[in-house]
This record gives structure tokens, sequence and C-alpha cells, in this order.
């Protein structure tokens, strides 16, 4: 049973990952797309963390983790650049 709950919740978040990635390839203005980029990091953080709860290894745990924290700093560094040049 927690096989099957852990598959499919695998391929829901796949679902949503192609979502995303259309909204990311045509969304509108770079907000839209900025947004798509994070939920998009989002997804697949929680893809390597269910991956390495179904094959019972810590590694992908771990390289979620270092996933994370460098999703996390470019998507402040692509927020500051997108301000900066409103601003111009």
């Amino acid at each position: 049973m927690t096989d099957f709950i852990l598959q499919a919740m695998l391929v829901m978040l796949m679902l949503f990952a192609v979502g995303t990635l259309l909204r990311l390839l045509l969304g509108p203005t770079a907000s839209d797309r900025l947004v798509a980029l994070n939920v998009l990091s989002a997804v697949s953080l929680a893809l390597l963390v269910l991956w390495g709860i179904k094959v019972g290894r810590a590694l992908y745990l771990d390289v979620a983790l270092v996933y994370d924290i460098f999703g996390f700093l470019g998507f402040l560094a692509i927020t500051r650049f997108l301000k900066d040049r409103k601003e111009n």
C-alpha cells in the first residue's frame, strides 16, 4: 500500500512539473516565469525526497537539501536582476 501511495505521488508531481514547465515556457510576463521557476524547483525537490524514500537511500535527501539551498539563492538573484531592470 505504501509503495502504491508513493508511486501515485510521484506521478502527480510529474504532472505538476509538466504543467509548471508549460507556464515557464509560455508565461506572458517575467514575473509569471519567475513564479513558475520557483514552483518547479519546489516540485523537483519533492520528487527528489519521494524518490529517496522510495529507494531507501539518504543520498537523495542530501542532494535535495543542497538543491533547495542553491534554488533559493538563484531565485533571489533572479529577483534582484528583475528589480534592477524594472527600475531602469
